[in-house]
C-alpha cells in the first residue's frame, strides 16, 4: 500500500480499517516520514493511504479537518495526527522496540531537543526557495551554519554517536527526514564544517528503518522541481 497512489477529491473513500492500523500519508511529506520511519524501526506494517495534499478527498477532510498528513486512524475509528502526536501514540501502543527512554527527565531532553529542531525547519525551505527565485540568501545561510554549528556541538558534549545516545532514539528520526533532503535541497554543502553532525548523517544513512524509507536523492530533486512549477507530483515513480 506504501507504493499506490495518491487519493484526490472525488476518489471514492476506503472502507473501515481492517489491519487494526491505518496511515494517511504523503510519500514526500518529511512530516509523515517521521511517522514511516517509526513504523518501520518497530516492524508494524499498517495500511497506508497515500493523499494528495493540493486536492484533498472530501472523505478525509471528514476525518481531519486540517487535512495534514500523517493522520493515523485505528479499527476502532480513532484519529491521531501531528506527527510528533502520532509517533509518541506508536511509541505508547507498541512499545516492544523502545525509542524514547523511561524516565520522565529522558523525554523531556528529548521534547526540548524537538522543540529546538522545529526552529530550525523553516530554514531548509527558505534558503532553498529563495535560491530558486534569486533571492539574497546569505543572512538565512548564515543563521542555518550557526544551528547546524549547535547541532554539532551538543554531539561533541554528549559524547555519543546519536542525538540520546549511542544507539538511534526518537529525536533522530524526527530531525532525518530533513537531512535526507540536504542534497536535494541543494544544502549538502552545511554539514562539512560540521564533522561530528556529518557522522550522524551517515550513521543514519546506515540505519536499516531508514533505508526502508528514504528516497534518492534524484527521486527527491525531480518531485522538487514538479512542487515548484506548482504541479507537485506525488506519485512520481509510481
Amino acid at each position: 500500500m506504501a507504493t499506490e497512489k495518491c487519493f484526490s477529491k472525488g476518489s471514492a473513500a476506503p472502507g473501515p480499517v481492517l489491519s487494526g492500523l491505518r496511515l494517511y500519508s504523503m510519500r514526500f511529506c518529511p512530516f509523515a516520514e517521521r511517522t514511516r520511519l517509526v513504523l518501520n524501526f518497530k516492524g508494524i506494517k499498517p495500511e497506508i493511504i497515500n493523499i494528495n495534499l493540493k486536492d484533498k478527498p472530501e472523505w478525509f477532510l471528514e476525518k481531519n479537518p486540517l487535512g495534514l498528513v500523517p493522520t493515523l486512524e485505528t479499527s476502532a475509528g480513532e484519529v491521531i495526527c501531528e506527527s510528533a502526536i502520532t509517533c509518541d501514540y506508536l511509541e505508547d501502543v507498541y512499545p516492544e522496540k523502545k525509542l524514547l527512554p523511561s524516565c520522565a527527565l529522558g523525554k523531556a531532553k528529548q521534547k526540548m531537543m524537538l522543540e529546538n529542531f522545529s526552529k530550525i525547519v523553516p530554514y531548509f525551505y527558505k534558503i532553498a526557495m529563495g535560491k530558486k527565485k534569486g533571492e539574497d540568501v546569505s543572512g538565512p545561510e548564515a543563521e542555518m551554519k550557526e544551528k547546524f554549528s549547535k547541532l554539532n556541538q551538543d554531539l561533541v558534549n554528549k559524547k555519543t554517536k546519536f542525538f540520546g545516545g549511542d544507539s538511534i532514539t526518537m529525536i533522530d528520526f524526527m530531525m532525518w527526514p530533513w537531512f535526507e533532503r540536504l542534497e536535494s535541497f541543494g544544502l549538502k554543502t552545511f554539514v562539512d564544517g560540521t564533522p561530528e553532525l556529518k557522522k550522524w548523517t551517515e550513521l543514519m544513512l546506515e540505519d536499516p528503518a531508514v533505508k526502508l524509507t528514504m528516497h534518492s536523492v534524484d527521486t527527491h530533486k525531480a518531485f522538487n522541481k514538479s512542487f515548484g512549477e506548482g504541479k507537485p507530483d506525488y506519485d512520481y515513480g509510481l
